[in-house]
């Protein structure tokens, strides 16, 4: 049995398009123009597997006038990057990506405060290179919820070229890059992990395209800018969120990017969304519409976003901003200049700890992290500055403590966690699980999870309370207090030296009593205020209040 299936595609200023596919007779169908802009045309198709293209008489300016090309459907949500084709389902007469009957869509996930964020590339969560899928995460997901992150931050899934990369130059916005699997992998994958009870954020590039996007082919001018907002920081055909259609009443660029926001989130259930080079895109108005948007496909579910700005500017998260979140750079610079000695170390512990010293308004508007993708590891870095072995794992737990105690939400780069070592490159570069074979990589594992379960029982490190209770500037030691009203109580005491310093005494503790230290499972007690204890160098103690 067959049924009518309708083609469209959006191009109003194109003079003639036609449907290309070996299912048609001639394997070609001239498509009709509507007087709303688009082109279509009906097949009678029986169920099953179809791939097609699109040929137009190209507006792009670098082509030809009324050249015939051959283009992907921008809309197409599986491609055949190969044959250059996109592929459609039918299933009962109707187009479907796949038949996934999803088991967790209800579950109760983490707010914005109670977050441990896992940055990932699907590429290199693997052994081997080129084995990086949706499979290889699935397989590592007890891994994951051992570790204790509730929520996995995916860069770019969409298809690009050469398959392989980060992923931040999107060719097909709507289709997933074929090496991670298909549209039931992914699904299966979020089923999984909100099972778990851990949220998942898709990674989304709103400023720009890679040079070969369908649109691109179609009508450049249309969709995008003729010159880059900053030929410095350009990194494809950028996106034309200004041009307003008066003829159908649209701003097509925006039009676009909300159907792709949404299709992510109705199609794949994300949790939340990650906005890339918000900079570049310049345009807060766009993108809080876009958000807006997207919040209206996600719920009655929440949507959490965040978003990278560089250098960070407050107001796009709070209450004005068009973003729940932003991700904060400058912690990683500030912890790279306390172990190279740069500065003065317990004034760049003050900025790390405290963001509100830079106009943020809560912790939930703070994404913190020691190193992400965009960085170099921070055992690499530190190898770059000689330091191996013993020094370099007590400075990685010195970051570990100050990034999971922090005032914000504690994001780590995958690997980060056990010491993975390897370069910043574009490259496949695989986990090297073996580290995990090794006593010092398990340490410093170990010291993550107890970092992460504090931070999970203790509503003192989750508020928006920081202040400093003692510093050193002779000897480089600070203390400061996070605390909740309800009145939980954490001091974190840092020695940012390299000095043993044995018997210290920290002096101004605002609580008497007895405290335990979390990290190395020990009391202390605290009388008027005063407390000695030995500070190894480079180390943080984390002290809970207990009485």
């Amino acid at each position: 049995m067959t049924h009518p299936i309708e083609f469209k595609l959006w191009a109003p200023y194109n003079p003639k398009a036609s449907l290309v596919g070996d299912f048609l007779e001639d394997s070609v169908a001239e498509m009709e123009k509507g007087e709303d802009g688009y082109f279509r045309t009906k097949v009678e198709l029986a169920d099953g597997q179809y791939a097609y293209k699109f040929r137009v008489k190209s507006q792009s300016p670098f082509l030809d006038t009324d050249e015939w090309t051959y283009v992907i459907d921008p809309y197409a949500t599986e491609v055949d990057e190969s044959n250059q084709q996109g592929v459609i389902r039918i299933k009962d007469g109707e187009i479907i990506i796949d038949d996934y009957v999803w088991q967790h869509h209800d579950v109760e996930l983490p707010q914005p405060d109670e977050l441990v964020i896992y940055e990932m590339l699907v590429q290199d969560f693997t052994e081997t290179e080129g084995e990086g899928s949706f499979h290889t995460i699935l397989d590592r997901l007890d891994y994951l919820q051992d570790l204790g992150v509730n929520a996995l931050e995916l860069m770019p899934v969409q298809s690009c070229p050469m398959e392989i990369g980060w992923g931040y130059n999107l060719r097909h916005y709507f289709a997933l890059r074929s090496s991670y699997g298909k549209p039931a992998d992914l699904k299966r994958l979020v089923d999984e992990c909100h099972a778990r009870g851990i949220m998942l954020i898709l990674d989304v590039v709103l400023n720009h395209s890679e040079a070969e996007a369908p649109l691109t082919q179609i009508d450049y001018n249309y969709w995008y800018r003729k010159d880059p907002k900053d030929p410095d920081q350009s990194w494809g055909p950028e996106f034309d969120y200004d041009h307003y259609d008066e003829n159908y009443e649209r701003f097509p660029a925006r039009d676009f990017m909300r159907d792709m926001v949404n299709f992510w989130i109705t199609e794949y259930q994300f949790d939340g969304l990650r906005f890339d080079a918000v900079k570049q895109l310049d345009n807060p108005e766009v993108l809080g519409q876009i958000v807006d948007e997207a919040g209206l496909a996600a719920k009655p579910k929440p949507l959490f976003t965040c978003a990278e700005h560089i250098p960070e500017k407050p107001d796009i998260c709070g209450l004005e901003g068009p973003v729940d979140s932003s991700w904060r750079v400058s912690f990683h610079y500030n912890f790279l200049d306390i172990l190279k000695g740069e500065g003065t170390a317990i004034e760049k512990v003050k900025e790390l700890i405290d963001p509100k010293r830079m106009g943020f308004l809560s912790a939930q508007n703070v994404i913190n992290y020691l190193t992400s993708h965009d960085q170099n590891r921070l055992m690499a870095n530190l190898a770059d500055m000689e330091i191996f072995e013993q020094g370099a794992f007590k400075r990685a737990k010195l970051g570990a403590a100050l990034v999971m105690t922090a005032m914000g939400v504690p994001m780590i780069w995958m690997g980060e966690e056990f010491g993975a070592y390897k370069h910043k490159t574009l490259d496949p570069a695989p986990l090297d699980w073996s580290l995990l074979d090794s006593e010092p990589n398990v340490g410093l594992l170990k010291y993550y999870k107890g970092l992460i379960a504090l931070r999970k029982e203790n509503a003192a490190i989750r508020s928006d309370n920081v202040s400093i209770f003692h510093e050193n500037a002779d000897t480089q030691v600070i203390g400061y207090m996070r605390w909740h009203e309800m009145g939980a109580r954490v001091a974190v005491i840092v020695n940012c030296s390299d000095n043993f310093l044995a018997g210290y005494q920290v002096e101004n503790l605002p609580e008497d009593g007895i405290w335990h230290e979390w990290t190395k499972n020990f009391d202390v007690t605290v009388e008027g205020g005063r407390l000695m204890m030995d500070l190894p160098e480079y180390e943080a103690q984390v002290l809970v209040w207990s009485s």
